[in-house]
């Protein structure tokens, strides 16, 4: 089952995901400047984020722990999609509609999607 995350959460395993293992002052080192959360903001929001076993302690340096990702980016991806399409009804014409319509969706992106959708299509096809 997929991870819930707030958007502070996801910010900090999108941090892990992109670094690898740090530090929790690294993690805020990721934060524009004027958007950064306080230190102890960062720290609250990882021990939670261990407590839903999304990080772990990986080893500590000196007096700083060093944390690690244990849920993939890609686990996170598909659960906030499945988490979307199910608010729309399992249908996905209304995010496509809506990804078209803000220009978040090139052709580009189609070919890609009709590719896979070809090869998938194969895998279903009794031989």
């Amino acid at each position: 089952m997929a991870k819930k995350f707030t958007p502070l959460e996801l910010q900090i395993m999108q941090a892990l995901w992109d670094l690898g293992p740090i530090c929790i002052r690294d993690i805020q080192e990721t934060f524009a400047e004027r958007d950064r959360p306080a230190y102890n903001t960062i720290q609250t929001t990882v021990y939670r984020l261990e407590q839903k076993k999304a990080v772990r302690r990986a080893r500590k340096i000196g007096n700083a722990h060093i944390f690690e990702a244990v849920v993939t980016r890609d686990s996170t991806q598909r659960g906030l999609l499945d988490d979307l399409l199910r608010l729309f009804g399992g249908r996905s014409q209304p995010v496509m509609e809506h990804l078209i319509e803000t220009g978040n969706l090139t052709l580009h992106d189609v070919k890609e999607a009709e590719k896979t959708l070809k090869r998938l299509g194969r895998k279903e096809k009794p031989e």
